[in-house]
């Protein structure tokens, strides 16, 4: 018997049961997959750009490095990695296997094709060997997995010693009138942009209300140390809209 039956987490606001959230988070990115990117661009003003160069900046690609890219959907970040590291291999893993057609698409037309492997597969229950990468990243996804720690339980097993975590995630403004701002525009404005744009409302209203569920930096950071890793740290993001958090496996 699955040690899980009869739990519930939360799926944006409503609790539904932990065995129904895979599959709920697979049915909105597949829902969204085309317009993914397009959307990140409206929602965010193009500033997602801006957070994720910022994340190679503290990342600092090195090259011949091996790189697993955990909801990596469309392959942002492992394009940004091996430009940067001018060198070396990635793994896009993703759940839903839409998104990640659209990223071979978009690494086609990159001639990067051989720099890469899309993998359809599950954060908590990854598909690679103990100590098989040099980096692990996850963008704007732990906040989608059922359960977080076990997805960084399971970063911590398949980097190798030495190995590095990056989590670029949305996270909490420490500033009650800019949070408040924030939330008029996320729940009124953002889900009306997915309509429009995308064709979905009730995705986009999804995703708005999975960030407020989102632990915060500091509770986040405790789940970091937990899974194992040392010299953990986070860094705020236009105040707080989003972080990064880095630990190593020493």
């Amino acid at each position: 018997m699955n040690e899980n039956s009869g739990k519930t987490t939360h799926f944006g606001f409503s609790e539904v049961p932990e065995d129904e959230k895979a599959g709920r988070v697979q049915g909105v990115f597949r829902s969204v997959a085309s317009k993914y990117d397009v959307m990140n661009d409206a929602m965010s003003f193009g500033i997602h750009r801006v957070w994720k160069d910022a994340m190679m900046d503290w990342l600092a690609p090195r090259r011949g490095t091996k790189l697993l890219d955990v909801a990596g959907g469309t392959g942002d970040i492992s394009f940004r990695y091996l430009k940067r590291a001018g060198g070396g291999h990635a793994t896009v893993l993703d759940l839903t296997e839409p998104m990640l057609v659209e990223g071979r698409k978009r690494a086609e037309a990159a001639s990067l094709g051989e720099q890469l492997d899309w993998v359809v597969g599950d954060a908590m229950k990854l598909p690679f060997p103990d100590n098989s990468f040099d980096v692990y990243t996850i963008s704007f996804g732990i906040r989608n997995v059922t359960r977080p720690q076990e997805a960084l339980n399971e970063a911590y097993r398949v980097l190798r010693p030495g190995g590095r975590l990056m989590v670029l995630e949305f996270s909490q403004i420490p500033n009650e009138l800019m949070q408040w701002a924030y939330d008029l525009y996320s729940f009124h404005i953002i889900p009306r942009m997915g309509q429009v744009i995308a064709g979905d409302r009730d995705s986009y209203q999804y995703l708005v209300e999975s960030i407020r569920k989102f632990p915060d930096q500091e509770t986040f950071l405790g789940m970091v140390r937990t899974a194992g890793f040392g010299n953990a740290k986070y860094r705020n993001l236009t105040m707080g809209v989003a972080s990064l958090h880095s630990g190593w496996k020493l």
